[in-house]
């Protein structure tokens, strides 16, 4: 649906405007979440049969892409409330359908880590827990947690695979929570990635569900791995920061910049050429890659799911390379921009802030690198910090 991301690309000047108050806030302002809400972004991955836009992966990434070059934080947060259908695919179909049952626009926030614990009660668990990094949460309609399950005697209960413990999502209305304000770092500021907390809550069994062992209980491609699809989102986020900081020092050269003690304006400078011209193919290239892994991806959701596991490890040192190359790309711009682009008012330096912070991220990690590696010869592998 190119309308989505045609309207992406049309809220540019707007969202660089607002971005040192979003700074300055570090959450997205109501009125802009309304904004988005309104623009369809947060139902574009929503069936169609609960009154969303249904659009494929590579359309989605386009979407995510534009927000992220206008600015990060939006492209970041977007990122995180339109996944919600996806998340909630987890859950069963009855459930999924009582929670579109209002409308489309639902929005949920969370943590991935196991940072609670859930004990059975009934038939459903006794939850406490806090988890950081909740993207989103002073926005999200509910608010969810991944815990160990402890058994009565307060012990973790063993999980499916040996010496790893059993682990349950658990999924909970945003009143039911407390948001933390605990966000005050380098970059990605407006994301409002708080703490969240949830406290001696009993939450029904039907409102918690395998995060990572999982089955879809909705049909279709976009529903078939949304893990694997999360990956590829957070690719798009990366190239669009790094798009965001190469536009940025277009412009300063084009303005007729030059540095101290230099002897040329900036875009007259070879030096400066050479650098520009190969971070614009750095940042080309890792477009290239994310778009045909997803293309590969998305063919084996819509044809042969099974097809998914051995190409998994790729798929997330993919995200890795990208990151890299995005990084690298705005670490060119930053350098290449002199004391201006130091200030705080700077394009170039927040999205310098920007792409140092979303490079901690845990699916970046240099890791994943192995795992692929370890698949290219046959080895066992995996995920090695």
């Amino acid at each position: 649906m190119q309308e989505l991301v045609d309207r992406a690309r049309a809220l540019t000047p707007s969202l660089q405007a607002r971005a040192d108050q979003l700074d300055t806030v570090r959450r997205l302002p109501s009125d802009l979440v309304d904004e988005l809400r309104s623009a369809g972004f947060f139902r574009m991955f929503v069936p169609r049969s609960h009154g969303g836009h249904e659009i494929d992966l590579r359309t989605g990434m386009a979407v995510l892409e534009a927000l992220a070059t206008a600015d990060p934080a939006v492209g970041w947060t977007v990122m995180i409330g339109s996944e919600t259908p996806q998340l909630m695919a987890f859950l069963g179909r009855e459930t999924f359908d009582k929670m579109y049952a209002a409308g489309p626009d639902v929005i949920v926030a969370g943590g991935f880590n196991a940072q609670g614990t859930a004990v059975a009660a009934g038939d459903g668990f006794q939850v406490d827990g806090r988890w950081a990094f909740g993207s989103g949460s002073t926005h999200a309609d509910w608010i969810f947690g991944n815990c160990v399950v402890l058994g009565a005697d307060g012990a973790p209960q063993p999980g499916p695979v040996p010496g790893t413990p059993l682990m349950r999502s658990v999924l909970v209305p945003a009143s039911q929570a407390r948001v933390v304000d605990t966000w005050q770092v380098l970059g990605l500021r407006g994301t409002g990635s708080h703490d969240v907390e949830i406290r001696g809550v009993r939450v029904p069994g039907e409102h918690t569900f395998d995060l990572f062992a999982g089955t879809p209980t909705v049909p279709g491609p976009g529903f078939t791995s949304p893990l694997t699809h999360f990956i590829l989102h957070l690719g798009a986020v990366a190239v669009g920061i790094a798009q965001g900081a190469l536009d940025a020092t277009v412009e300063l050269a084009t303005s007729g910049k030059q540095r101290l003690y230099a002897r040329a304006r900036l875009a007259d400078s070879q030096l400066f050429q050479a650098n520009l011209g190969r971070a614009d193919l750095s940042l080309r290239a890792a477009r290239a890659l994310l778009e045909s892994t997803a293309d590969e991806v998305w063919a084996l959701c819509s044809g042969d799911p099974a097809g998914l596991a051995a190409i998994g490890p790729r798929v997330s040192a993919t995200l890795t390379w990208v990151t890299d190359a995005a990084l690298s790309v705005v670490d060119t711009c930053y350098r290449s921009g002199g004391g201006q682009v130091a200030r705080n008012s700077s394009p170039v330096q927040r999205r310098f802030r920007d792409m140092h912070t979303f490079s901690q991220h845990a699916a970046a990690a240099e890791g994943w690198l192995s795992g692929h590696g370890a698949a290219l010869v046959g080895a066992p592998g995996g995920l090695s910090y």
